[in-house]
């Protein structure tokens, strides 16, 4: 190819991304006024260049598939961040029994809906993951926007995310094995080998997470950005051959790290995770045409509705099993109702894959739903009528 062509292309991938993040960020300010995460615009981003939509990213849609990876492992990353291994250990041993009626209260139903609409096993039990998971990152977002971290209720929240991402650590092997189609020896195989990486990893995180975070620490911002995020790369592709699944070894990684490698990592690598995560949720969207929506919006509406109050009964209990009031657990339930990142990580598997045409439409349509929905139920819990109440009752000092 010669100098000039080279220098076309080149032009026209920089042309490309110019305008997709100049998209992102008139998006975000548009989500900032509104006061809703960007997550949903983002989506619609995608769905607005991709195919059948009129817009075509030809000359840089390799350079956002590959973003699009980082992007899921930066997500998972800043997400293990968040955690410390004896936070993980805790939240299972108080709340298991919310979190296990989470399992079968919001993933039951899309296994079940996924098999009305005539889908095969597989595919159903990806909308069971999806319908299953809650948005980590929005309802931390609302719940530092609304100033609730130090209500009493938060911390039910959190400990029934925790266990979330738990069951995600060990749902997303297993689906990786499904979806590469392996023989039922080979497959059990590797579930085992992917199990046992996970127990092993989060064994060497609790017992050696501060030797390895002393010996990763840096006084240069720029060498401690180097070295974690060449770390993160590493073990996610490590992770990914061993059929882990790139997001669950990098989620892994954050839960080890800790002390100031933790929190200076966090503030170095949230603007990078933000532009990444932009090109994982926009390469989503360029996956489904905005055609295939309609046919599935009333499913995607229904299951909304079925798993949006299976979260919040969800919630409520959890909340009144640790004494908290009503209101306490109206905020709880309605927390858990968004969903985001993790459900559109899960449908990604799948539609890579091709395991299911009309997974990729429901999916978007499902998370649009609830990320925008969920957000404005967070942010009005206090307004809402609670059952047998004609009003909510006036705030009280240290009420719950």
């Amino acid at each position: 190819m010669s100098a000039a062509l080279l220098a076309s292309a080149s032009g026209r991938v920089l042309l490309e991304l110019g305008a997709v993040l100049l998209l992102l960020a008139v998006l975000g300010r548009i989500a900032a006024r509104l006061d809703l995460p960007s997550i949903p615009l983002y989506l619609v981003a995608g769905l607005l260049l991709g195919e059948g939509s009129g817009v075509s990213l030809d000359a840089s849609q390799d350079f956002i598939r590959v973003a699009a990876d980082v992007g899921v492992v930066l997500l998972l990353l800043l997400l293990g961040l968040e955690y410390t291994p004896e936070e993980l250990r805790d939240g299972m041993r108080t709340n298991w029994r919310a979190g296990f009626v989470d399992v079968v209260g919001s993933g039951a139903p899309g296994f079940l809906a996924g098999i009305l609409l005539g889908w095969e096993p597989l595919p159903a039990l990806l909308l069971a993951g999806i319908t299953y998971i809650s948005s980590s990152g929005i309802v931390a977002r609302l719940l530092g926007d609304l100033d609730r971290i130090g209500n009493r209720e938060t911390p039910i929240v959190l400990s029934i995310l925790v266990f979330e991402d738990i069951v995600m650590a060990v749902f997303l092997p297993i689906v990786g094995v499904l979806i590469v189609g392996a023989a039922p020896l080979e497959g059990a195989l590797s579930v085992t080998v992917a199990l046992a990486v996970v127990v092993v990893a989060l064994v060497v995180s609790a017992r050696y997470g501060s030797a390895i975070s002393g010996a990763l620490h840096a006084a240069s911002a720029e060498l401690l950005l180097l070295t974690v995020l060449g770390l993160t790369l590493l073990v996610a592709g490590f992770a990914e051959e061993v059929q882990v699944s790139a997001a669950v070894g990098a989620f892994l990684l954050g839960v080890t790290l800790s002390g100031q490698v933790a929190e200076r990592g966090r503030e170095l690598l949230l603007p990078i995770r933000d532009v990444f995560g932009g090109f994982f949720f926009v390469f989503f969207g360029i996956q489904v045409d905005p055609s295939t929506l309609s046919p599935v919006l009333l499913p995607a509406l229904a299951l909304a509705l079925v798993t949006g109050a299976t979260k919040v009964a969800t919630g409520w209990w959890g909340a009144s099993r640790a004494g908290i009031g009503p209101r306490g657990r109206l905020r709880a339930g309605l927390s858990l109702v968004p969903r985001g990142e993790f459900s559109i990580v899960i449908a990604g598997l799948g539609v890579a894959a091709g395991v299911e045409d009309d997974l990729g439409p429901l999916t978007a349509c499902y998370v649009l739903v609830l990320a925008i929905g969920g957000s404005v139920l967070v942010r009005y819990a206090d307004r809402l009528p609670l059952p047998g109440a004609a009003a909510p009752p006036p705030p009280r000092r240290g009420a719950p």
